[in-house]
């Protein structure tokens, strides 16, 4: 009986933090990163600023768990999706994600929003990382079961997890630069990994055919 209670009052603990989170997300997406305080929350919860300390201890806290919230959004997948069939499709969806964070959360992917997780708020600085280690090492194990990939594409020295990172770092710079284009990135994908050439199809969309 105690064990039940206990575990209830856990999911509404649970519960609540995400209805927090939801209403950082929110007001991120219709005021910017500037809405976003303690207070702010608190009115957009209907709750006292009391309560929100019981969930986030400062402000920094608030945003770093709004930060991480937002960009598991962002590249959340359906639990039914198949996997990536190639590494080809997963670069597409990464840019049409950052592409949606970016019309979904404008002003997310902004110097100052960025420099806020990592400039002087370990916090921010630690669970913005841990977002990144993971995307890169998704990429990288996609990377490793693409059966497309030439045998001598990658070395000791040119490694698959070379690879992951070094197309991390151009979609942080699309980020940047709010370009979400990813033609030249699949295009050095499909030189790097595949050889071949691309085809166009009606309408101007690359086909890559693997050779």
């Amino acid at each position: 009986m105690r064990r039940g209670r206990f575990s209830c009052r856990f999911v509404k603990h649970i519960g609540r933090r995400i209805r927090k989170e939801k209403a950082s997300r929110e007001l991120i997406r219709q005021r910017g990163w500037a809405a976003v305080s303690i207070r702010s929350v608190a009115l957009a919860c209907g709750v006292s600023v009391g309560s929100i300390y019981n969930y986030f201890d400062s402000k920094a806290a608030l945003m770093a768990d709004a930060v991480e919230s937002i960009w598991h959004e962002i590249f959340r997948r359906p639990a039914e999706d198949a996997a990536f069939p190639d590494t080809l499709a997963c670069v597409a969806w990464i840019y049409e994600r950052l592409e949606y964070g970016s019309r979904q959360y404008p002003g997310f992917f902004t110097l100052h929003s960025l420099g806020f997780v990592q400039e002087n708020r370990p916090e921010g600085r630690r669970r913005m990382q841990q977002t990144w280690r993971h995307i890169t090492k998704e990429l990288c194990a996609v990377l490793k079961r693409d059966a497309g990939v030439r045998p001598d594409a990658f070395t000791e020295q040119f490694t698959a997890e070379a690879f992951a990172d070094v197309l991390f770092s151009l979609m942080l710079s699309a980020v940047l630069r709010r370009n979400y284009r990813p033609d030249a990135v699949l295009e050095i994908v499909r030189r790097t990994l595949y050889g071949g050439r691309a085809d166009v199809l009606p309408g101007g969309k690359p086909h890559f055919r693997k050779e």
